[in-house]
C-alpha cells in the first residue's frame, strides 16, 4: 500500500498514530505564546506623535499604518481559503488554526495602532482602503495576489503541478509576506524605537514579530516535509522561480520605501534598505535549503538584536518570559 502524504486530498482525522508530531509540537509551543492587546500602553506613543516626530518620520509611521491595515487580513484569507484545506495532517491543520487566531489578533493590534494614532474618521477610513488608493501598498497586494490565487481554485491536489503551485503559495506567504514585507516593516518599527520613539508599538510588535517567526518556522516545516515525500519538485525550475518571486518582492518592497522615506528619514537610506531586503531574501533562500541570491550582509544593527538571521533557532531559545501571564515589557534584546 503507497505511503500517505501531507499533501495527498482529503482530510485525515486520525491524531494516533501521528504521523506529524513536530506539527503537534509546534502548536503546543503556540499556545503557550499568547498575548494581548490590552497589555499595549499607548500613552507614551501619543506623546511621540504630538510632540517629538519629525514630519518625514509621520510621513513614514502614516504609511506603515496604512500597509498594517490591510497586511494581516490577506494572510488570513489565504490561509483559509488556500492553505488548511490542502495541509492533509490533523496536527498540522490543529497549528494552522492557532496561526488564525494570531493573525486575527495581529488585525484587533493594527485595528487599535490605527484607532489610536488616527483620530479622524476620515483619514482612518483612508487607512482602510490604502489597498486601492496608495500606489505602493497596492504593489504589494498585487504582487501577493499574484502568486498566491493560482491555487484558489483547486478543490482537491490531484498531480505534481498542483503540488508546484502549492508550495509556491506556501513560499509566498512565509518568504515574501511574512519573511519579508513584515519583516521590513518591523525594520521601522524597532528604528524608531532606537531613537527612543513610539513603545508602545514596538512592545506589540515584539509580540507580533515572535508570532510570526514561529509561522514561518511552521511553513518551512511544512515545506521540509514535501521536500522528502516528494524530492523531484525540488528541481531547477523551483529554484527559479522562487528567485524570480523573492526579486519580485525586493521590488516591490523597495517601491514602498521609496514611498516611506521620500521626504528623507535620517538614519535611514534607500541604499541600506535594499541591502537589508535582500539580507532578508538571501535568509528565506537559506531556510528553503537554497543557495543565496545577493549575498547580503544586514546593514541594520539595531534589527541584530532581532535575531532575524536566526529564525531556525527560535524555539531552541525560547524561555518562560513569553509565555501566559507575563507582566511588563519584553524586548528582543533580552536572550530567550
Amino acid at each position: 500500500m503507497r505511503k500517505t502524504s501531507l499533501l495527498d486530498p482529503g482530510f485525515d482525522l486520525t491524531l494516533r498514530p501521528m504521523r506529524y508530531p513536530r506539527f503537534y509540537e509546534m502548536y503546543k509551543d503556540a499556545i503557550k505564546n499568547t498575548w494581548t492587546v490590552d497589555e499595549i500602553d499607548w500613552s507614551q506613543d501619543l506623546v511621540d506623535l504630538r510632540e517629538r516626530l519629525m514630519p518625514a518620520e509621520r510621513h513614514m509611521i502614516s504609511r506603515l499604518v496604512a500597509f498594517f491595515a490591510t497586511g494581516d487580513s490577506i494572510v488570513s484569507n489565504n490561509l483559509v481559503l488556500n492553505l488548511y484545506k490542502h495541509v492533509n495532517s490533523p496536527e498540522g491543520r490543529m497549528y494552522l488554526s492557532r496561526q488564525l487566531y494570531e493573525e486575527a489578533l495581529h488585525v484587533q493590534f493594527y485595528l487599535t495602532l490605527l484607532d489610536t494614532y488616527i483620530p479622524d474618521p476620515k483619514e482612518r477610513h483612508a487607512a482602510f482602503a490604502a489597498v486601492h488608493n496608495i500606489p505602493s501598498i497596492k504593489k504589494k497586494a498585487d504582487f501577493c495576489f499574484k502568486w498566491m490565487d493560482s491555487v484558489e481554485q483547486i478543490e482537491r491536489i490531484e498531480n505534481e503541478e498542483q503540488r508546484r503551485q502549492f508550495l509556491l503559495n506556501l513560499i509566498c506567504f512565509s518568504c515574501c509576506i511574512e519573511g519579508l514585507f513584515f519583516f521590513a516593516a518591523f525594520a521601522y518599527v524597532y528604528f524608531l524605537r532606537s531613537k527612543g520613539l513610539l513603545n508602545g508599538l514596538a512592545s506589540g510588535t515584539n509580540w507580533v514579530f515572535r508570532d510570526e517567526s514561529c509561522h514561518m518556522a511552521f511553513a518551512f516545516e511544512v515545506v521540509n516535509t514535501v521536500r522528502e515525500e516528494h524530492p523531484q519538485l525540488f528541481d531547477q525550475r523551483m529554484q527559479a522561480e522562487v528567485v524570480e518571486m523573492l526579486a519580485e518582492a525586493v521590488d516591490c518592497e523597495m517601491t514602498f520605501a521609496e514611498d516611506l522615506l521620500q521626504d528623507g528619514v535620517p538614519g535611514l537610506s534607500m541604499t541600506d534598505m535594499r541591502t537589508y531586503l535582500e539580507f532578508c531574501a538571501d535568509q528565506r533562500l537559506a531556510n528553503l535549503g537554497m543557495p543565496s541570491h545577493y549575498g547580503a550582509r544586514n546593514p541594520f544593527s539595531f534589527m541584530e538584536l532581532q535575531d532575524v538571521q536566526e529564525v531556525s533557532n527560535f524555539f531552541e531559545r525560547r524561555v518562560s518570559a513569553y509565555q501566559i501571564g507575563v507582566e511588563g515589557e519584553v524586548a528582543f534584546d533580552q536572550a530567550f
